[in-house]
């Protein structure tokens, strides 16, 4: 299935029940139904109209949004009904980072230099963690009682319920600009600014230094049960080994799915599986069996840079979205098998 929503697509997402989702730059959410799509007015206004960052509901229930008419949104489908409630709101900010957690049933949001947490079944706690300079990226630990936050000179761990803490800071001189736990929330992985990762082993604050990236890692993901860690930013998917106490240490990344004439920009993974998704600047997606080496193109067609992509839960289904508002639902095919050459 392939659709047109003429909007820059900010996140493609799955629901708990394997249905699809979808934020866009014009301040709207799409969710999927048995008769097609409906649309949910999530965001607009005089102060704005975009959607900048999206996550899935710590419910699993409907996608959570933040936009830059300052405001959060949860957009989902109850008792047959369309239904937008706002989370929070903060006045002349731009909501550009969003994550939640299953775990903990918590959601955050930055706004400019601050984070914010709301629990989705408390509407009256808050908390609100300042930070000395910009907030670019978040992520909650697995069991959801932790939050990382990427900054300049390195990421902040704060304890997402606990109100006046000081965090502990990993440093590292920079712009970091995302975060992402590792699935045994033993390592958290920055992206930067200056093309490259970096890594920090929490038991310790060893670091992890993980660069020759030929530009910008717009995404990453883990799969294969915690043990690989797919990242974009190169002309194929780079994999990092994270399998053992010591992740990535000492080790060598492999790239998979080289092309001569683009780049990868975002990548997703199956998780049991060691399969890694992968879409290119030219609107082309694949995917690959880190075992027995088999590729498959998922969608040969050519066009604007793909700009979202994720996997249902059970890794039967792929959503994907494109900077031109193109965006689909695809099967994702068996590749246990061998190798097929087609001759």
């Amino acid at each position: 299935m392939i659709f047109s929503f003429d909007a820059f697509v900010t996140n493609a997402l799955f629901d708990r029940s394997g249905r699809a989702m979808f934020a866009l730059g014009d301040g709207t959410v799409r969710l999927q139904t048995d008769e097609g799509f409906v649309t949910v007015e999530a965001h607009g206004g005089p102060l704005g109209g975009a959607v900048l960052a999206a996550a899935v509901h710590p419910s699993g229930a409907g996608i959570v949004t933040g936009g830059d008419d300052g405001r959060v949104v949860w957009s989902r489908i109850e008792g047959g009904e369309i239904v937008a409630t706002l989370i929070a709101e903060v006045n002349n900010k731009w909501i550009e980072h969003v994550a939640t957690s299953p775990a903990s049933g918590l959601i955050a949001f930055t706004a400019g230099k601050d984070v914010h947490v709301r629990d989705a079944a408390d509407r009256a706690f808050a908390r609100n963690f300042p930070h000395e300079k910009t907030v670019s990226g978040l992520a909650f630990e697995p069991k959801g009682r932790r939050l990382a936050s990427a900054t300049y000179g390195g990421a902040y761990l704060w304890y997402a319920r606990i109100a006046d803490q000081k965090p502990t800071v990993l440093k590292w001189a920079g712009s970091h600009i995302a975060v992402e736990f590792s699935p045994d929330g033993k390592f958290l992985i920055s992206s930067m600014q200056e093309n490259q990762l970096h890594g920090w082993r929490l038991s310790d604050g060893k670091d992890m230094r993980m660069g020759g990236y030929p530009s910008k890692i717009k995404s990453v993901a883990f799969f294969d049960k915690g043990n690989l860690l797919a990242t974009a930013g190169a002309s194929g998917a780079v994999i990092w080994p994270f399998a053992g106490a010591n992740g990535p240490m000492g080790k060598e990344a492999a790239e998979i799915g080289f092309s001569r004439d683009s780049m990868v920009v975002r990548v997703a993974g199956i998780d049991p599986q060691p399969v890694c998704i992968a879409g290119q600047d030219n609107g082309k997606i694949w995917a690959a069996h880190m075992r027995n080496g088999r590729i498959e193109t998922l969608k040969a067609e050519k066009g604007a840079s793909i700009s979202a992509l994720s996997v249902s839960a059970d890794g039967r289904q792929m959503a994907w979205g494109d900077e031109s508002g193109e965006a689909g639902v695809l099967e994702i095919p068996d590749l246990s098998g061998p190798r097929q050459f087609v001759g």
